[in-house]
Parts: structure tokens; C-alpha cells; sequence
């Protein structure tokens, strides 16, 4: 019998394909998923760290080398999650591989690096044996599924090598010009306050069409024009406002002459009454692009939420694939089928039935981009499973001419209502009155109003998308990704109804790249990459010749706006403060001994104006003095780092922050993971133990948490919390003999101590000392950045194991990590 292996994406699709494969016969199968999706180099490229670790680093490298000379190397977004490893476990003795990933390019890029991953351990196929299968499907449908099993086809090489050639050249025109404008420019000026001067091929044309607009606002120049206004009425019916059928003139001596012309008239008579229904057009197929700018627009949510609530509902089962660009349902597509799984929908039933008694029309004809069918609901979903739903409808619309005395008036009426749609319709107006040709209204008021033309408003989110797509910035699974860019970037606010409003950084930016060379702002070069990417993607055009051709003109911009960048820093200098006029004096310089300037914009720092240097800090979180306590390696004062109450705290050294003292450290660590020997604020000082969730980490005693004393990991946000309310806490010279953690020196008040009769001191072990079993909590810390987000509080006892770190060594690791971890938590 022979084996297959079928690699899917997320559980739900698993278990779909294991429920049909089941009725299969003579087939030894095995399922693997990941439940974190396969989030794995394909879409997160890095330079290599090992031996050319080099190109990693800001200071040592010309980031014009990244535009030719740096190799790049896939890698697992999460190593943690052993991606490679389980895919190989599971790919050894296999016969056959049936790839079930996403059906988009960037679905076959992935196909690809996991056959890299399995090919190795798979058995030998015999001959010319094919091997290697992939399954095309739109939907987590039985039927979807079964169709894919049997039409299954092989993976798309050619795709595959464009999506490797956007990231290729995005990484490396993206890091070569981030690295050098964020460091030329975040060392010269102290409140820019954003973390990275960033640039993106599409990213910065992104922001272009959002300062395009602000310009626009900017220059716009005012003009005065004059409408006129009538109101008439019949009997004692109310009074009708009428609208001026030339709308507006700009010349007040010619409305003035209309105005004492209709003045004259008493009587207004119905010239002509006709009557119009008007039938909204049905809208096209829903695709991505679409879906995003109906989400901004009429639901308020932003693109990249958008996607993320998408994808949870396809893997859910309740629509079918979300990213396509199709708007065009294939001829045998089975309408009546998708229409009977919304027959028991509490809001739409009735509806759904008729349609299917009375027949349906074919849906418009829409773009057939050969990718997925439009985004379809493949089941009914009740609100208290997903909320409000959205869908479409159509409406009608009548309209009432008048034509009053010479000059044309007219008043609209929209009674229309939908059905399913009730948020598409159109308001109601003020009903007219029933009349007839000839019908003579008395003229009550005309008046002349003076009004001025209004600057066009910010681009909304939905108008940004339009644009994006009618200009090839991005793809409909990027487009969310470049927009929520330029606003984690501090380049565009988003203001009420959505709208995209450039902050000062995002506009200098535009201009100085307007300034030095447009065509990194404006979408035509992108624009022709994407149709070059496309050619790969259909085999016309040679992945490395596009790659290499396109690195040509982009070396050429980068060394040009390198020399020219002083174009950019004199609209910089108008914007912004320099980097010594900025922040307010703080902590000691250890070469001066004159105090530096604490700046907090982003990305916070200090700055001592007399040596001219700038020292790096921790982010997202706030810096205070510590004690006025002093580094014994170079006397610069100690900063206390701090997430929040609930979160993590230790000290640091700017200078060593920046500058690692020992070979054994990296550039950011703090004095939790200083190897220091005898400093008594040093992880060697301070270290208890072994992390008991995270594999490196060591959980390090916060001496200034008292009297809710903690130890946090240095390297996780694992916060253990014990010994409340005791007076005082220390960090012993010995070491466990069970689990080889330091112990712990606890000094409690006499009058709440928890130790045997009446005792206030005590030292032992936190995870072996039975005294202190239920004195020990463990937490996550609350931090401030989204990705340091951590879970609930449990209590229990627990053992780590580890020794106390000396030198530069660290603590012993666990025999058994699941043991451990299961003994905390009991």
C-alpha cells in the first residue's frame, strides 16, 4: 500500500480532506496542518545571520551593498514552530505529496518550500513516477473538495518564481533605502516620531496618492458663485424648495438679472410632469480589491482587518476564497445550490425562496482573471455567530421635473427601498404633490445665495484602494498590507470616516522624493515591475533577467538620491527640531558627566549634545532614573526600562545598550542579560533560573518591584510574581541542589507571615521549597507593543530546573520542557 502525504493549512481544511479521503479505499494517508498557517520564509525573506551576519548589521554595512552584494536566505517566520522539522517527520516513508495550500501565487511559492523541505525524506519514486500533486479549490466545501481530488494538477513553478521576485526586490530596495534615510535622517532630528524611516516600492507610492490629495487641499484657491433658490406652493399645501437647473453661475451681474427676471413672475406653471424608474445596476461579482472598499466605506473597517476577518471566515467554511481578482462566476457555476444554503436565513428567506420559485438571472458579466470564482457565502451564518451581515440589492428611483416661468427648476423624490440591503437604499426626500402640465404654482420667495466652491476632502481608504488597483500599486493580498504600512509608520492618520490625512514626516517625505526623483513616489515604475512580475508568472518573461534588470535602475536611484539628499534634509529642516534642541535633560553621560536629553518621539533615545552622541533605548514602553546608580564599566547612569505595572522592568546602561560590553551579548540587551561577574545589577547578580515556558530565557529577580515582588524572563514575557508584602527579598549566593536555581533570602513582617510559628526568614528554592509552593504566581506581561501581548493569570506550584547563571554561562535547560512546564502549572 502505498503512503500519501496531504499538507494543508488550517485545521478545518484538514479535517474536510480527511472526511473525504476516508471514503476512499486501499489509502494509507496522513493529514499534516499547521494551525498558525504556514507562515514561513516564502513571505518573510531575511538576510542570513550566520556567516554573513554582516549584512544584518546597520553600522557595518553601506546599505547599497543590499542592493547587490548581500545573499539572501528563506527562513521560518517562526522557528518556534519547527515548521520544517514536523513537515519532515511526517513527509518520511511517504509514496505521494498532495499539496492543499492556498490557490494564489503566493499559495504556490509556499508549495514550493515545503517540497524543499519533504523531497529529501520522501521515498524514491520509481521511474519517471509522479509524485508531487496539487489541489485546486475555492472553498472548504465537500464538493469543492472532492471536485479538487479528483482534477488534481501540480504545482505552478512560474508563479511561484514571481512571488520570489517581488520579495526579492522588495527586501532589497526596501532595506538599502530604509537603512540609510532612517539613520541620516533620526540622527540629525529628535521628533520625528517614528521608528523607521521607511521606503517601499509600494509602500511610498502609496503615500504618494495620499499627500497627492493634501497638496491638492493645500493649493486650493477658493471661488465665490451664486445659486439661485425658489420656493412655490399650491393652496394650502406646504411649500416646495426648487433647484436652479443651471445649478450655479460664477458672474453675480448675470444671476442678479436671472433673480429680478423670476422676481417679476407671481405664478410658476408646470411646464412639463414626467416620470422615470430607474433600476440601480446590479453590482458585479465580488472580488478582494471590492470587498476592501466596500468594508472601509460602509462598515468601517480598515483593509488589513478586513482580510484577517476573511480569512477566518473561509477557514470557517462560511465564503469561499478571499483573495481573487475574478469578478466573473464561470457558466457552471451552481447559483441555485448557493442560494439554497441561505434558504433558512432568518433575514433573507423569504427572499432566497422566491428567487428560486421565480428563477434567477445570470449575474452580470464581470473580469475573468483566471484565478478563484468572486467571494462567495458557501453556508447561512446567524448574527450571534458572526454579527450584522452585508450583501447586495438594487433599488429604484422616480424623479419630478418642473420647469418654472423661463428658467428651469427641478426637485427630486427617492422612494426607493431595498430588500436584503436596507443600508444601499436611498434617503426619502420630501414627497412631491400630484400635479399636471399646466398646473399653476404660487411663487412664495426667490432668493439669491452666495456660496464659494470647497477643496476636494482627504482620500478615504476605499478611494486609496481604487486608486492602487487602477494603477497595478500592490496585489489584492498586499494592498491591506502597504495601507496599514504607512499608518504604523506615523506617515498618515486615520481620521473620522476613514479618510487618510499625511502627517508632517509623511508629506517632507513625498516632497524630498518629489524634490530628488519622482519616480520613487509615483506609481509608473511599480506599475511596470508588477507587469514584468506578471510576465514570470506566465512564463514569458526570465525570473533572473526581470530581477536583475530591475536592481540596474533601482542602484542607480539609490546612489543619486544618496548624493542628493540634501534636497530632502532642507524640507526636514523646516519641519523639524534638531536632534540637540530636542527632549528634556535626564541621566549622566559616563564621558562627560553632563546630563543627556531624554527624547520620547519615537523612537525614543538620549542625546548628549556635548560628546554629540545618541544612545539607543528599549521602545514601547517608559525610561525613569534608577537611583542615580551608575554602570562600573563606563559611569553612565542607569535608566530603569518599564512596560507598565502589569508588565516587565529592569535597568540598563545606555552606553552598554548600545555597545555590548561582553563577546557574549548583543546590541539591546539591558542589565537582565549583562554577564557581568560581580555587578550587583547583572543577570549574574540577579538570576534565578531557567524560564519555565521559553527555551533561552532566564527568570531574573526585579529588586524595585517590591513589596509585589517579581522575577521576569529576560527573553519571554513571563512574569512570575511571589512573596507579596514581604519586607525584603534577595537573591542568594547558593544554589538548589534539586534544580541547581539560586535560592531565594525572603525576610517577612512579623505580622503576616506565612511561615510556621511566627518565623520571618526564610531561604530555599522558588520551585522546589515546599514553604513557598503557594506563594508563587505565574503571569504574562502586559506589554505595550501588540506581539509582546501575553495570557491570564495561574496559580499553582511548580519546579524549574537551572542553575544559577555564572560568567557568561547559562542556566542548565530542562531534561524534560513539557514536564516542567505541566509541574508549573499543576
Amino acid at each position: 500500500m502505498r503512503t500519501v502525504l496531504m499538507v494543508a493549512e488550517k485545521p478545518s481544511l484538514a479535517q474536510a480532506i480527511a472526511v473525504i479521503i476516508d471514503r476512499l479505499d486501499n489509502v494509507n494517508y496522513s493529514v499534516f496542518y499547521s494551525q498558525e498557517g504556514f507562515s514561513t520564509a516564502g513571505r518573510h525573506q531575511n538576510l542570513p545571520e550566520s556567516g554573513l551576519r554582516k549584512y544584518n548589521n546597520w553600522d557595518k554595512v553601506d546599505p547599497a551593498e543590499l542592493l547587490s552584494k548581500a545573499p539572501t536566505e528563506k527562513k521560518e517566520a517562526n522557528p518556534k514552530l519547527s515548521m520544517v522539522k514536523f513537515l519532515q517527520v511526517e513527509a518520511k516513508g511517504c509514496d505521494y505529496v498532495v499539496l492543499w495550500l492556498d490557490c494564489d501565487k503566493e499559495g504556490e511559492n509556499i508549495c514550493f518550500e515545503v517540497l524543499d523541505a519533504i523531497q529529501p525524506v520522501m521515498n524514491k519514486p520509481y521511474g519517471n513516477e509522479r509524485t508531487v500533486y496539487r489541489a485546486k479549490f475555492s472553498s472548504i466545501t465537500d464538493t469543492d473538495i472532492w471536485n479538487a481530488m479528483n482534477q488534481l494538477g501540480e504545482p505552478n513553478k512560474n508563479e511561484a518564481l514571481s512571488v520570489d521576485a517581488r520579495q526579492e526586490l522588495d527586501l532589497r530596495i526596501g532595506c538599502a533605502f530604509t537603512r540609510f534615510q532612517t539613520k541620516y535622517f533620526q540622527g540629525k532630528y529628535g521628533n520625528l516620531d517614528s521608528s523607521l524611516i521607511s521606503f517601499g516600492p509600494c509602500q511610498t507610492p502609496t503615500l504618494g496618492f495620499c499627500v497627492e490629495r493634501h497638496d491638492k487641499i493645500q493649493s486650493f484657491k477658493p471661488e465665490t458663485y451664486w445659486v439661485i433658490q425658489a420656493k412655490v406652493f399650491k393652496g394650502k399645501d406646504s411649500p416646495i424648495s426648487l433647484d436652479w437647473d443651471r445649478v450655479r453661475v460664477f458672474d453675480r451681474e448675470i444671476v442678479q438679472m436671472f433673480v429680478n427676471m423670476t422676481k417679476t413672475a407671481r405664478e410658476a406653471l408646470v411646464e412639463s410632469v414626467s416620470k422615470k424608474e430607474k433600476a440601480k445596476q446590479r453590482p458585479l461579482a465580488l472580488n478582494t480589491v471590492e470587498m476592501l472598499r466596500v468594508a472601509s466605506s460602509a462598515l468601517g473597517m480598515g483593509p488589513q482587518h478586513t482580510m484577517q476577518i476573511a480569512e477566518r471566515l473561509y477557514t470557517q467554511g462560511y465564503i469561499s476564497y478571499p483573495r481573487t481578482e475574478t469578478t466573473h462566476y464561470p457558466e457552471n457555476f451552481d447559483l441555485k445550490g448557493t442560494l439554497r444554503q441561505q434558504a433558512n436565513n432568518s433575514h433573507w428567506a423569504e427572499t432566497v425562496k422566491t428567487l428560486l420559485a421565480e428563477g434567477i438571472n445570470r449575474p452580470r458579466k464581470g473580469a475573468d482573471a483566471g484565478d478563484h470564482p468572486p467571494i462567495t457565502p458557501m453556508r447561512s451564518a446567524t448574527e450571534s455567530e458572526l454579527g450584522k451581515t452585508r450583501g447586495y440589492c438594487f433599488y429604484s428611483r422616480m424623479t419630478d421635473t418642473c420647469f418654472c416661468i423661463f428658467y428651469v427648476f427641478k426637485c427630486g423624490l427617492s422612494p426607493g427601498f431595498t430588500e436584503v440591503m436596507p443600508w444601499q437604499g436611498i434617503p426619502l426626500e420630501e414627497a412631491l404633490p400630484t400635479c399636471e402640465k399646466g398646473d399653476a404654482f404660487t411663487v412664495d420667495e426667490v432668493k439669491l445665495l452666495e456660496k464659494q466652491t470647497s477643496p476636494p476632502d482627504y482620500l478615504t481608504e476605499a478611494e486609496l484602494i481604487t486608486l492602487m488597483e487602477k494603477h497595478g500599486i500592490g496585489t489584492d493580498a498586499s494592498i491591506p498590507v502597504h495601507i496599514n504600512n504607512i499608518c504604523q509608520r506615523n506617515y498618515v492618520t486615520v481620521e473620522n470616516g476613514r479618510k487618510l490625512k499625511p502627517t508632517n514626516l509623511g508629506i517632507v517625505l513625498v516632497h524630498g522624493y518629489y524634490k530628488i526623483d519622482v519616480e520613487l513616489v509615483l506609481p509608473t515604475i511599480r506599475s511596470a515591475v508588477e507587469k514584468q512580475l506578471n510576465l514570470i508568472a506566465l512564463g514569458k518573461a526570465n525570473f533572473h533577467q526581470v530581477l536583475q534588470h530591475t536592481l540596474d535602475i533601482f542602484k542607480r536611484k539609490f546612489h543619486y538620491f544618496v548624493d542628493s539628499i540634501a534636497g530632502m534634509d532642507e524640507l526636514m529642516e523646516v519641519s523639524f527640531s534638531p536632534i540637540a534642541a530636542t527632549g528634556k535633560p535626564h541621566s549622566r553621560c559616563g564621558k562627560c558627566h553632563r546630563f543627556m536629553k531624554y527624547i520620547q518621539a519615537k523612537p525614543s533615545r538620549l542625546h548628549c549634545s556635548h560628546c554629540d552622541e545618541t544612545y539607543s533605548l528599549p521602545q514601547n514602553g517608559a525610561i525613569k532614573l534608577y537611583k542615580e546608580l551608575k554602570c562600573p564599566l563606563d559611569e553612565f547612569e542607569l535608566v530603569l526600562w518599564t512596560s507598565g505595572s502589569r508588565g516587565k522592568t529592569y535597568p540598563l546602561c545606555p552606553y552598554c545598550f548600545s555597545n555590548p560590553p561582553f563577546r557574549d551579548m548583543k546590541k539591546g540587551m539591558g542589565c537582565n542579560e549583562c554577564t557581568h561577574p560581580t555587578c550587583p545589577h547583572s543577570l549574574n547578580s540577579l538570576g534565578i533560573g531557567q524560564c519555565v515556558e521559553c527555551e533561552t530565557g532566564v527568570l531574573v529577580f526585579d529588586p524595585n518591584s517590591g513589596p509585589k515582588w517579581r522575577m521576569a524572563c529576560n527573553k519571554c514575557n513571563v512574569v512570575v510574581h511571589f512573596f507579596e508584602h514581604a519586607y525584603k527579598v534577595q537573591v542568594a549566593q547558593d544554589s538548589c541542589e534539586a534544580c541547581e536555581a539560586s535560592l531565594v533570602m525572603v525576610d517577612f513582617h512579623k505580622a503576616r507571615t506565612p511561615l510556621a510559628d511566627g518565623e520571618t526568614q526564610h531561604t530555599g528554592c522558588v520551585f522546589c521549597d515546599t514553604l513557598f509552593q503557594d506563594l508563587v504566581e505565574l503571569k504574562h506581561a502586559t506589554m505595550r507593543h501588540p506581539m509582546h501581548r501575553g495570557g491570564g493569570a495561574r496559580r499553582g506550584r511548580g519546579r524549574g530546573r537551572g542553575r544559577r547563571p555564572g560568567g557568561r554561562g547559562n542556566p542548565k535547560k530542562p531534561k524534560d520542557k513539557m514536564a516542567a512546564l505541566a509541574a508549573y502549572f499543576v
